[in-house]
């Protein structure tokens, strides 16, 4: 099973495609996607695993895709870094690329006799929701032994910033889902790291052992952290029922990221979805994008979709497709 449900390295950074206009969205190849309704611009920009970018007007019709991320190819992430997951936050009147960067010349460490390449989520800036993104900051933002992946962005309820990100499993065989804190201008962490939950505190996600009965995944994807119209807390992450990649949500107890977290029984969106995120279109609706899954002969198909999402109770009601045929 790959770490973090992502696509394999070969795959994950291919060479830019050509620019085109007007491609409907399900017609756009992306793992991991993420939409920021930026008002300022009144664009739809929707980036992902691959460090590209695609822009929009209402959703439906899709330029792109550009190349937005200019890491220092000086800095540990080498000159041609893999690029997952990444998201777009806008803050204080600046534009922040949170992404995970992966080098493979680099080992940070090795686990049961594997070695395990150099992984960690990091944060670009720039001016412009379109880019070009670059460093600005500390030169990492979490230990370099540690893999990192599917970094995101959250301000609490004490008004501080924190980068939520997932341990990849791969490296402690039971992957979590953590907080650190943000400095005041995100240009790096303070602080120590707080563990919010382990995947196997899912009651939904399996796999099968070599021997023995089934048990829970080790995988932690995608957390997105969101709060509903009546207060409550509650994240999307995503794991995997055997083969079947799957989205699930937890809530807060205590309404902040310190938790605890209470599991979902059961997930909340069809199999074979996952990686998903919520924003508010320019018309006040709220919708979920996440990709579909498909394994084609050994190769990961992964699409972007559309779905609504209803916010107004306590829990996160995950509705019908939304603007493309199903």
């Amino acid at each position: 099973m790959l770490g973090g449900g992502h696509l394999p390295g070969a795959l994950a950074q291919q060479p830019v495609p050509a620019r085109r206009q007007h491609l409907p969205l399900d017609s756009i190849r992306l793992s991991d996607p993420f939409i920021l309704a930026d008002a300022r611009t009144h664009t739809y920009y929707m980036t992902g695993t691959g460090g590209l970018l695609w822009q929009s007007k209402d959703l439906k019709s899709w330029d792109g895709p550009t190349p937005v991320a200019q890491p220092d190819p000086t800095s540990w992430m080498g000159p041609r870094p893999m690029i997952w997951a990444a998201e777009i936050h806008s803050y204080k009147g600046k534009y922040y690329y949170y992404a995970t960067f992966t080098n493979k010349a680099l080992t940070a460490d090795t686990v049961q006799g594997k070695p395990l390449e150099r992984r960690a989520s990091h944060v670009l800036r720039s001016d412009q929701p379109a880019g070009p993104y670059r460093p600005f900051g500390d030169a990492t933002y979490l230990p370099a032994n540690k893999l990192t992946l599917d970094g995101t962005f959250w301000v609490d309820k004490d008004g501080k910033p924190y980068l939520v990100y997932c341990h990849e499993w791969l490296q402690n065989q039971n992957g979590t889902v953590e907080r650190i804190a943000l400095k005041p201008d995100l240009s790096g962490t303070q602080g120590p790291a707080q563990v919010l939950f382990r995947a196997s505190d899912s009651p939904w996600s399996r796999e099968n052992p070599r021997t023995g009965s089934a048990r829970p995944n080790k995988v932690t994807d995608g957390p997105w952290v969101f709060r509903t119209k009546t207060g409550r807390l509650g994240m999307l992450w995503t794991s995997w029922i055997y083969d079947v990649y799957t989205q699930g949500v937890a809530y807060s107890a205590s309404g902040t990221l310190a938790g605890p977290w209470q599991q979902e029984p059961a997930p909340i969106t069809p199999p074979n979805y996952g990686h998903g995120m919520l924003f508010r279109t320019f018309e006040g609706k709220d919708l979920l994008v996440l990709h579909s899954h498909l394994d084609v002969k050994g190769n990961y198909h992964r699409v972007p979709r559309l779905f609504e999402a209803d916010l107004s109770g306590d829990k996160l009601v995950i509705g019908k497709p939304y603007g493309i045929k199903n």
